[in-house]
């Protein structure tokens, strides 16, 4: 019996092209222009998964060893870790999976072979759910302890992080599952690309707003030390950079994957969007560089986490 070809990525069931096989290749459109295609070898996209699993496993295990790391916002980026873990797990076993039937190691049958697929769809589009609702969490914790510093702890209480913590799973959950049972329906695909934007516009808004609070606090402290321009200039600068990092990686890395959804949508049999489509793998690699990128950012810049990670590392060996 020959082996049974699992589809060539996550959610591939959204995925209405063919998998590329050659690394770049400018691919004849049925209509006549050129498309530039780009294919992830499966070495690559296992190779990220499992950096990316590595990262996110010392996070979790990081903020579970340090009590001190036990308070809501280093949960919701703990949660945000294990979220970027589904992602890099599902990778990690699909690519595997299609390697072994693809080599005629493994050979099953074709239901059990979507059945498969079905559960690392499931496991995948929750985990992208989950990923962004815990990025807007962060956004909204950090919001909270600026603006309204004094309460702070009696709005974020533990018992509340749990709460929504545990709502927010619940969610990721109940909407991966709908969404790949009528992924073929066109207000599954336009809820999953309005929640996107509507979460991109939150932390837009609340970095944005942040910023400028702190642009202003600055300004504050400038004059009173008489140095308002050197001191607000460079606080402004480090600012504005450090939100487009923040902002520019979420859009660059699960923009291009919610526009290939849109498209669906909009303009399935048009040759340029049939360009586009040719690079779904590619869009699935960068959610993957995504979950490489997210401990460098919210975790790995907290000087306790640094310090918990190297004795949890020093233990290993």
């Amino acid at each position: 019996m020959p082996a049974l070809e699992l589809p060539r990525r996550l959610l591939g069931s959204l995925n209405c092209t063919p998998p590329a096989t050659l690394p770049l290749t400018l691919a004849p459109n049925r209509t006549g222009p050129q498309c530039l295609e780009v294919s992830i070898p499966d070495g690559l996209f296992l190779s990220l998964g499992l950096v990316s699993l590595v990262e996110n496993v010392l996070v979790v295990a990081a903020i579970a060893k340090n009590r001190n790391l036990h308070s809501p916002m280093y949960y919701f980026i703990c949660c945000l870790a294990m979220s970027d873990l589904l992602v890099s797990v599902s990778n990690v076993l699909e690519t595997a999976v299609m390697l072994l039937l693809e080599a005629g190691v493994l050979a099953t049958r074709a239901a059990v072979v979507q059945q498969l697929d079905n559960v690392i769809d499931v496991l995948i589009c929750s985990s992208m759910v989950s990923s962004l609702c815990f990025l807007g969490a962060i956004a909204v914790d950090r919001y909270i302890s600026i603006f309204y510093a004094l309460r702070y702890h009696s709005v974020v209480t533990l018992p509340r992080a749990w709460r929504i913590i545990a709502a927010i799973w619940v969610a990721s959950i109940l909407t991966s599952v709908l969404s790949i049972t009528y992924y073929n329906h066109t207000v599954v695909l336009l809820c999953l690309v309005g929640f996107f934007i509507a979460m991109l516009a939150l932390m837009a808004v609340l970095y944005v707003h942040m910023l400028a609070r702190a642009c202003q606090h600055a300004r504050g402290i400038a004059r009173l030390q008489k140095r308002q321009r050197p001191i607000h200039q460079g606080f402004g600068l480090k600012g504005a950079a450090t939100l487009t990092i923040l902002l520019g990686v979420v859009f660059l890395c699960w923009g291009p994957f919610f526009l290939h959804l849109s498209l669906i949508v909009l303009c399935p049999q048009h040759p340029t969007c049939g360009c586009i489509f040719k690079n779904f793998n590619l869009f699935l690699a960068l959610i993957i560089c995504n979950a490489i990128v997210d401990p460098l950012i919210y975790a790995f810049r907290s000087q306790e986490l640094r310090k918990t990670l190297q004795e949890v590392l020093q233990c290993s060996w």
